[in-house]
Protein backbone atom coordinates (compact mmCIF):
# COMPACT_ATOMS: atom_id res chain seq x y z
CA UNK A 1 0.00 0.00 0.00
CA UNK A 2 0.88 3.77 -1.05
CA UNK A 3 0.80 5.43 2.34
CA UNK A 4 1.50 8.63 0.83
CA UNK A 5 -1.28 8.39 -2.17
CA UNK A 6 -3.43 7.41 0.62
CA UNK A 7 -2.88 10.55 2.67
CA UNK A 8 -3.12 12.62 -0.32
CA UNK A 9 -6.27 11.14 -1.39
CA UNK A 10 -7.83 11.02 2.38
CA UNK A 11 -6.46 15.35 2.32
CA UNK A 12 -8.24 15.87 -1.28
CA UNK A 13 -11.51 14.24 0.13
CA UNK A 14 -11.64 16.42 2.65
CA UNK A 15 -10.91 19.32 1.42
CA UNK A 16 -14.02 18.44 -0.88
CA UNK A 17 -16.21 18.21 2.05
CA UNK A 18 -15.15 21.80 3.42
CA UNK A 19 -15.61 23.57 0.08
CA UNK A 20 -19.22 21.96 -0.67
CA UNK A 21 -20.13 23.11 3.30
CA UNK A 22 -18.63 26.38 2.43
CA UNK A 23 -20.87 26.14 -0.46
CA UNK A 24 -24.05 25.01 1.40
CA UNK A 25 -23.63 27.83 3.80
CA UNK A 26 -22.97 30.70 1.38
CA UNK A 27 -26.00 29.81 -0.62
CA UNK A 28 -28.39 29.52 2.45
CA UNK A 29 -26.38 33.31 3.54
CA UNK A 30 -27.51 34.13 0.02
CA UNK A 31 -31.10 33.36 0.18
CA UNK A 32 -31.56 34.38 3.30
CA UNK A 33 -30.41 38.35 2.33
CA UNK A 34 -32.61 38.10 -0.50
CA UNK A 35 -35.42 37.42 1.58
CA UNK A 36 -34.90 39.81 3.94
CA UNK A 37 -34.22 42.46 1.24
CA UNK A 38 -37.85 41.13 -0.20
CA UNK A 39 -39.36 41.85 3.44
CA UNK A 40 -37.77 45.19 3.62
CA UNK A 41 -35.94 46.95 6.27
CA UNK A 42 -35.74 45.95 9.98
CA UNK A 43 -35.39 48.47 12.99
CA UNK A 44 -34.50 47.75 16.27
CA UNK A 45 -36.65 47.45 18.79
CA UNK A 46 -37.16 51.28 20.28
CA UNK A 47 -38.73 52.25 23.72
CA UNK A 48 -40.83 55.42 23.12
CA UNK A 49 -40.02 56.14 26.93
CA UNK A 50 -36.16 56.59 25.92
CA UNK A 51 -37.63 59.01 22.55
CA UNK A 52 -39.71 61.06 25.41
CA UNK A 53 -36.80 61.52 27.69
CA UNK A 54 -35.05 63.11 24.59
CA UNK A 55 -33.53 66.82 25.57
CA UNK A 56 -34.71 68.73 22.89
CA UNK A 57 -38.24 66.73 22.78
CA UNK A 58 -38.32 67.80 26.71
CA UNK A 59 -36.93 71.43 25.91
CA UNK A 60 -40.33 71.51 23.22
CA UNK A 61 -42.86 70.44 25.62
CA UNK A 62 -41.75 73.11 27.92
CA UNK A 63 -42.09 75.51 25.62
CA UNK A 64 -45.43 74.52 24.27
CA UNK A 65 -46.28 74.84 28.29
CA UNK A 66 -44.64 78.29 29.07
CA UNK A 67 -46.95 79.29 25.98
CA UNK A 68 -49.67 78.20 26.90
CA UNK A 69 -49.44 79.31 30.56
CA UNK A 70 -48.53 82.37 29.12
CA UNK A 71 -52.18 82.87 27.11
CA UNK A 72 -54.05 81.33 29.90
CA UNK A 73 -52.84 84.33 32.15
CA UNK A 74 -53.43 87.30 29.35
CA UNK A 75 -57.00 85.37 28.86
CA UNK A 76 -57.47 85.78 32.62
CA UNK A 77 -56.58 89.35 33.17
CA UNK A 78 -58.58 90.31 30.49
CA UNK A 79 -61.51 88.06 31.48
CA UNK A 80 -60.93 90.46 34.49
CA UNK A 81 -61.11 93.53 32.93
CA UNK A 82 -64.78 92.65 31.09
CA UNK A 83 -63.50 90.76 27.95
CA UNK A 84 -65.86 88.39 26.51
CA UNK A 85 -69.12 90.22 27.80
CA UNK A 86 -71.20 93.32 26.89
CA UNK A 87 -71.60 95.66 29.76
CA UNK A 88 -72.51 98.89 30.73
CA UNK A 89 -70.23 100.98 32.96
CA UNK A 90 -70.66 104.20 34.84
CA UNK A 91 -69.83 107.90 33.28
CA UNK A 92 -67.27 107.93 36.24
CA UNK A 93 -65.87 104.59 35.19
CA UNK A 94 -65.51 105.19 31.35
CA UNK A 95 -62.69 106.85 31.18
CA UNK A 96 -60.14 103.47 33.29
CA UNK A 97 -62.44 101.29 31.06
CA UNK A 98 -61.30 102.93 27.74
CA UNK A 99 -58.11 103.06 28.15
CA UNK A 100 -57.32 99.85 30.10
CA UNK A 101 -57.88 97.74 26.99
CA UNK A 102 -56.62 98.35 23.47
CA UNK A 103 -59.43 97.91 21.42
CA UNK A 104 -62.59 99.06 22.99
CA UNK A 105 -65.98 99.43 21.47
CA UNK A 106 -68.77 101.89 23.38
CA UNK A 107 -72.33 102.37 22.63
CA UNK A 108 -73.91 105.36 23.60
CA UNK A 109 -77.54 104.26 24.12
CA UNK A 110 -80.76 105.11 25.11
CA UNK A 111 -83.06 103.09 27.62
CA UNK A 112 -85.97 104.14 26.25
CA UNK A 113 -84.88 103.64 22.05
CA UNK A 114 -86.01 100.50 20.12
CA UNK A 115 -82.92 100.97 17.92
CA UNK A 116 -80.53 100.81 21.18
CA UNK A 117 -81.87 97.65 22.13
CA UNK A 118 -81.36 96.08 18.85
CA UNK A 119 -77.93 97.43 18.60
CA UNK A 120 -76.99 95.83 22.24
CA UNK A 121 -78.39 92.52 20.71
CA UNK A 122 -75.74 92.66 17.93
CA UNK A 123 -72.74 93.91 19.91
CA UNK A 124 -73.77 91.51 22.77
CA UNK A 125 -73.16 88.21 20.27
CA UNK A 126 -69.69 90.29 18.89
CA UNK A 127 -68.69 90.81 22.38
CA UNK A 128 -68.62 86.81 22.62
CA UNK A 129 -67.20 85.92 19.40
CA UNK A 130 -64.21 89.02 19.79
CA UNK A 131 -62.66 88.30 23.02
CA UNK A 132 -59.70 90.49 22.10
CA UNK A 133 -61.87 93.78 22.27
CA UNK A 134 -63.81 95.42 25.01
CA UNK A 135 -67.39 95.67 24.17
CA UNK A 136 -68.97 98.52 26.77
CA UNK A 137 -72.21 100.30 26.69
CA UNK A 138 -72.61 103.79 28.30
CA UNK A 139 -75.88 105.38 28.87
CA UNK A 140 -76.04 109.28 27.09
CA UNK A 141 -78.33 110.90 29.35
CA UNK A 142 -76.15 109.68 32.12
CA UNK A 143 -73.08 111.04 30.42
CA UNK A 144 -72.99 114.43 29.53
CA UNK A 145 -69.54 115.20 29.81
CA UNK A 146 -68.58 112.48 26.87
CA UNK A 147 -71.89 112.72 24.89
CA UNK A 148 -70.62 116.59 24.77
CA UNK A 149 -66.63 115.64 24.03
CA UNK A 150 -67.38 113.53 21.50
CA UNK A 151 -70.10 115.46 19.73
CA UNK A 152 -72.60 112.39 20.25
CA UNK A 153 -76.24 113.57 18.58
CA UNK A 154 -77.71 110.79 17.27
CA UNK A 155 -78.79 107.25 18.81
CA UNK A 156 -77.54 104.96 18.66
CA UNK A 157 -73.83 105.39 18.33
CA UNK A 158 -71.35 103.02 18.83
CA UNK A 159 -67.80 105.00 18.86
CA UNK A 160 -64.45 102.66 18.01
CA UNK A 161 -61.50 103.41 20.84
CA UNK A 162 -58.14 102.41 19.76
CA UNK A 163 -55.75 102.57 22.54
CA UNK A 164 -58.03 104.86 24.39
CA UNK A 165 -58.56 107.21 21.24
CA UNK A 166 -61.54 107.46 19.61
CA UNK A 167 -60.82 106.32 15.89
CA UNK A 168 -64.32 106.02 14.37
CA UNK A 169 -67.76 105.39 14.70
CA UNK A 170 -71.32 104.27 13.83
CA UNK A 171 -73.98 106.42 13.44
CA UNK A 172 -77.82 105.27 13.42
CA UNK A 173 -78.85 102.46 10.83
CA UNK A 174 -77.78 104.17 7.95
CA UNK A 175 -74.27 102.85 7.08
CA UNK A 176 -76.12 99.31 8.14
CA UNK A 177 -79.04 98.98 5.25
CA UNK A 178 -81.06 102.33 6.51
CA UNK A 179 -83.24 98.58 8.37
CA UNK A 180 -83.94 97.22 11.70
CA UNK A 181 -83.25 93.71 10.49
CA UNK A 182 -79.61 94.05 9.14
CA UNK A 183 -77.82 91.10 10.24
CA UNK A 184 -74.65 91.02 13.06
CA UNK A 185 -72.27 90.28 10.23
CA UNK A 186 -73.17 94.13 8.90
CA UNK A 187 -72.08 95.58 12.28
CA UNK A 188 -69.11 93.39 12.25
CA UNK A 189 -67.81 94.38 8.80
CA UNK A 190 -67.87 97.60 10.01
CA UNK A 191 -65.92 96.98 13.32
CA UNK A 192 -62.93 95.13 11.27
CA UNK A 193 -62.62 97.92 8.61
CA UNK A 194 -61.98 100.24 11.91
CA UNK A 195 -60.05 97.74 13.46
CA UNK A 196 -62.12 97.19 16.54
CA UNK A 197 -62.19 93.77 15.92
CA UNK A 198 -59.57 91.22 14.92
CA UNK A 199 -59.78 89.65 11.18
CA UNK A 200 -61.10 86.37 11.27
CA UNK A 201 -58.33 83.62 12.73
CA UNK A 202 -57.37 81.93 9.39
CA UNK A 203 -53.87 83.30 8.92
CA UNK A 204 -53.73 82.69 12.72
CA UNK A 205 -55.00 79.33 12.47
CA UNK A 206 -52.52 78.21 9.28
CA UNK A 207 -49.26 79.94 11.29
CA UNK A 208 -50.43 77.87 14.09
CA UNK A 209 -50.49 74.40 12.03
CA UNK A 210 -47.19 75.65 10.33
CA UNK A 211 -45.65 76.18 13.87
CA UNK A 212 -47.02 72.57 15.11
CA UNK A 213 -46.48 70.74 11.60
CA UNK A 214 -42.64 72.31 12.10
CA UNK A 215 -42.66 71.25 15.70
CA UNK A 216 -43.71 67.58 14.52
CA UNK A 217 -41.21 67.73 12.25
CA UNK A 218 -38.05 68.34 15.00
CA UNK A 219 -39.51 65.66 16.68
CA UNK A 220 -39.44 63.04 14.32
CA UNK A 221 -35.72 64.17 13.35
CA UNK A 222 -35.10 64.10 17.05
CA UNK A 223 -36.68 60.24 17.13
CA UNK A 224 -35.03 59.36 13.89
CA UNK A 225 -31.69 60.47 14.87
CA UNK A 226 -32.69 58.31 18.53
CA UNK A 227 -33.52 55.88 16.13
CA UNK A 228 -30.61 55.53 14.21
CA UNK A 229 -28.06 55.73 17.26
CA UNK A 230 -29.60 52.87 18.36
CA UNK A 231 -29.60 50.61 15.49
CA UNK A 232 -25.41 51.45 14.83
CA UNK A 233 -25.44 50.72 18.84
CA UNK A 234 -27.06 47.19 17.96
CA UNK A 235 -24.93 46.79 14.71
CA UNK A 236 -21.70 47.13 16.64
CA UNK A 237 -22.80 44.69 19.15
CA UNK A 238 -23.48 42.16 16.24
CA UNK A 239 -20.46 42.91 14.55
CA UNK A 240 -17.94 42.41 17.81
CA UNK A 241 -15.65 38.69 17.62
CA UNK A 242 -14.76 37.10 20.75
Amino acid sequence: MDVAKVKSQMHSLAIGQAMGKAAEDYKKELLAAQAAAAAGPSYAHVDMDDLLDDPELEQLHAERLAQMQREAEKRSKMQQKGHGAYEEVAEGDFLAVVTQSERVVCHFFHHEFERCRIMDKHLGALARKHFDTRFIKLSAPDAPFFVDKLQVKVLPCVVVFLHGVAVDRIVGFDSLGAADDFPTSQVEKKLLKAGAVLPPPQRKEEDSDDEEAQQRARSMRVGMAQLQRKQRSTSDEDSDFD
